[in-house]
């Protein structure tokens, strides 16, 4: 993966920023992958991949509707250049000796740069794109297609590939905006030629633009990137033998384990207790294929991007909103009006476990890039004792954009 950001991409990952020449698809301004591991265990990457001079999908509407030709004419041609949707022929010339013709091409070496004359070079290309492509991306029904298909309903494929989609030229619809991308095969899965060629295996590429298309797109990457690999039968295993522990509850277990005869409060301690073992044991019974192992060992990362993220403690903002502006449910309950700076905090939210923040009363030191000591406490305090210069800032961007 470092390899494809470096050199297809054009992205330098120590300099933070895209090379001089850029990449296959330009300068890249920004980069998000989460690897995934298939049903079998094999491992890929689903990426999205901003471009610098991109405008937003309001804006490519914007210029389509108000007429800019030039405009959509250069984003047609630099789109349909980039994404291919059929299988390239084969060449007439017979395939060089060099070329390995008796096997799936994706388990060997593409054709030496170096060592074959530039009339060789060409035509070994073209059979070696024409076998990757027929191997890779032409797609062929199985049953996994039609699993969502209800019994008496026209069978029709998750993956919207059908030969009858086709469409042989890109355009632009006028009155929404929306780019409708050329298909000359509606088999192929759309695929970057040169990307292709240098990784040798399946892929998948798509323009996010405008129009409906572009949510579909975006709601199914964020879908990917952010499914938990838990399978449920897994997690109610888990689940079920946390409960049959819990059924050994007795008083004098819940003696031993705090050291007394338990009171209120300490069966309420005792029940949260239960339910962390509830969760470490979820956790602790999630499945994972010989590949991911093999990748946490060698120490690969399972997320790529060229951004940094801040941890925003939600459960403790939501808690002194609520305070403010009470909903009926708090006015209803014993608890009263306290200053997140100044109070002990002993009425956490199981999420703050979670996602487990600086007690609000307490002070922490913590050590910055430079080495320098630096305090902090609870990003409540911060947030409200922010300063004038802030005021028009929302918590979002306070804890995104600021660092102590």
């Amino acid at each position: 993966m470092t390899a494809f950001i470096q050199s297809l991409l054009g992205y330098d990952i120590k300099g933070g920023k895209s090379t001089p020449e850029g990449g296959v698809l330009g300068h890249v301004k920004a980069y998000f992958g989460c690897v995934e591991a298939q049903g079998r265990g094999s491992l890929h990457c689903h990426m999205v991949i901003w471009l610098q001079g991109g405008i937003s999908p309001d804006d490519i509407r914007h210029r389509i509707v108000s007429g800019d030709t030039q405009f959509g004419s250069r984003l047609l041609a630099f789109l349909d250049d980039t994404i291919s949707t059929d299988i390239p022929s084969a060449p007439p010339t017979p395939a060089p000796t060099s070329i390995v013709t008796s096997s799936n091409p994706c388990r060997h070496r593409g054709p030496d740069m170096d060592a074959l004359p530039a009339d060789v070079l060409s035509v070994a290309r073209a059979w070696d794109l024409h076998r990757l492509a027929t191997s890779c991306q032409l797609h062929q029904h199985r049953k996994t297609c039609f699993k969502y298909c209800k019994p008496g309903e026209p069978k029709v494929c998750r993956f919207d590939l059908d030969p009858e989609n086709v469409q042989l030229c890109s355009t632009f619809d006028e009155a929404t905006g929306e780019i409708c991308l050329q298909c000359l095969d509606g088999m192929v899965n759309n695929f970057n030629r040169t990307i292709l060629e240098a990784m040798r295996c399946n892929m998948d590429i798509q323009f996010i633009g405008s129009g409906e298309g572009a949510k579909a797109i975006t709601y199914y990457i964020t879908n990917y990137i952010t499914k938990t690999q838990l399978k449920t039968h897994v997690a109610y295993a888990a689940l079920e033998l946390a409960v049959r522990r819990l059924g050994e509850y007795n008083d004098d277990h819940v003696s031993e384990q705090l050291g007394s005869r338990p009171d209120e409060d300490s069966y309420t301690t005792y029940a949260k207790s239960m339910l962390r073992r509830c969760a470490y044991a979820i956790l602790t019974h999630q499945e994972l294929s010989a590949q991911q192992v093999a990748s946490y060992l060698m120490g690969y990362t399972d997320c790529y991007t060229n951004a940094t993220f801040a941890n925003l403690y939600w459960p403790s903002m939501e808690r002194y909103v609520e305070q403010l502006h009470p909903s009926p449910d708090f006015l209803n309950s014993d608890s009263d009006l306290i200053n997140p700076c100044d109070a002990d905090d002993d009425d956490d939210d199981d999420d703050d476990d979670a996602y487990p923040e600086p007690e609000a009363e307490d002070i922490t030191v913590t050590v910055d890039e430079q080495g320098k000591l630096v305090p902090s406490s609870s990003q409540v305090c911060d947030y409200i004792y922010r300063g004038r210069k802030y005021d028009n800032i929302c918590i979002w961007d306070f804890v995104s954009q600021l660092q102590k």
